[in-house]
């Protein structure tokens, strides 16, 4: 007589709490502290113009030399159409900060074990930008270093919306932490989600970035390979953070 197996108990997803209103609460601080830290290194290199200029002309001969100096063919492919110029300069406005912190807000509140290696990977790539800022001024190719045009100044007031002027730190084009910062939240988006029009997404989203910023003459090509190096050396460091430094209880992956 045969007996026929019983079935196998359906699995579940272990369920995720809400970390609580105290570790949400100090996330915020922590996270407007880092921006204002961020945005204040503007007063270290406000005055170094000359400095800031010569670094970005020696950077422009190096791309000269590795032949990777593709702002005016990126540029050119772009400047000539007005929608193509709008949405470069979209991507660029909109493609940044508003999803940098919609990430931080979704991943917290639905994986926060992502959230909390993001937020560390962008606190220290953060750091080690605003030495370079600080140490290594570079104008960008907007300034005039480069025969080029300010898509984002010229053709849109958006920008000035989420940073004015005496927010912005004219001379930190190197390292691109836009492209840097884009491309990190698409890791742990790709990491966090398996559905195709996230990780399709998070493939896309960063791409854009990079040739949004070139094509608007906020950066140099070298910025934006500098960008994706010391923000992937940032999640890297992230990643290493747990072995030296115990991980808050909600932080921790789910078993």
């Amino acid at each position: 007589m045969s007996v026929s197996p019983r079935p196998l108990p359906r699995l579940r997803a272990p369920r995720i709490a809400f970390p609580g209103w105290w570790p949400t609460l100090l996330q915020v601080l922590m996270c407007a502290g880092a921006a204002l830290c961020y945005f204040g290194v503007r007063g270290l290199t406000q005055g170094a113009v000359a400095q800031a200029h010569g670094n970005a002309e020696r950077l422009v001969e190096l791309e000269r030399a590795l032949g990777i100096s593709w702002e005016h063919a990126l540029q050119g492919a772009v400047v000539a159409s007005g929608a193509l110029v709008t949405l470069a300069n979209w991507v660029y406005i909109y493609g940044h900060w508003p999803v940098v912190v919609a990430t931080l807000v979704v991943l917290y509140l639905k994986v926060p074990h992502r959230y909390y290696t993001l937020r560390n990977a962008l606190f220290i790539s953060g750091a080690i930008g605003l030495v370079i800022f600080a140490l290594v001024p570079v104008a960008p190719p907007r300034l005039g270093v480069l025969d080029l045009v300010d898509t984002v100044t010229q053709r849109s007031s958006s920008y000035r919306a989420f940073q004015p002027p005496g927010l912005i730190n004219r001379y930190a084009a190197l390292p691109s932490l836009h492209f840097g910062w884009n491309l990190i939240a698409g890791v742990m988006i790709w990491q966090a989600w398996r559905h195709p029009a996230a990780r399709t997404f998070a493939v896309l989203m960063p791409c854009a970035m990079g040739l949004a910023v070139v094509a608007t003459a906020n950066h140099y090509v070298v910025d934006v390979l500098a960008g994706a190096l010391v923000a992937l050396a940032g999640l890297a460091l992230a990643l290493l953070l747990p072995r030296v430094r115990a991980t808050p209880a909600w932080a921790r992956p789910p078993r």
